[in-house]
């Protein structure tokens, strides 16, 4: 299927994704702040430099995005154009994803993955339970988790 945009606007469309500071991460980041969580951003010397980092409680939060990460929820759905190409990015994310995790856990790192869905879209959470959920895990869980949308 051809796409529906000219390859300049695709282009220009593409550039403005980025994968930092995303809305997201900003939400969860001022939350957690606001609770008196203090952190690093996209630690370069970890694996894949995750979004947030908290050396303190030796403990790695991801905020992902729905599409880009395949995940199981309304939000993603795989693109009906150049499907060859999507279909070897958002694999090759995963597997990325899935390796940068293994790694984490045998440098004794706990992980907490936020999706999208949790934060907006028909499953949204309310933020304040979202960044309530993160506190807790920080503050009590040993083991890594994610928070998702709710179930429809």
């Amino acid at each position: 299927m051809v796409d529906v945009v000219d390859k300049k606007s695709r282009s220009r469309m593409m550039s403005g994704i980025s994968g930092k500071n995303t809305k997201p991460e900003m939400l969860i980041r001022k939350g957690l702040h606001r609770r008196g969580f203090r952190y690093r951003l996209h630690k370069s010397d970890l694996l894949g430099k995750p979004d947030l980092v908290f050396p303190k409680y030796k403990a790695i939060i991801l905020i992902n995005g729905c599409f880009w990460h395949q995940h199981d929820c309304h939000l993603f759905k795989w693109p009906s154009t150049r499907e060859e190409f999507w279909r070897k990015k958002i694999l090759g994310n995963k597997a990325r994803d899935e390796r940068n995790l293994k790694i984490y856990s045998e440098l004794g790192w706990k992980v907490l993955v936020i999706w999208e869905c949790a934060i907006k879209g028909k499953t949204r959470r309310p933020l304040s339970e979202v960044i309530e959920t993160a506190v807790e895990w920080l503050q009590l869980d040993t083991q890594n988790s994610e928070v998702s949308g709710r179930s429809t």
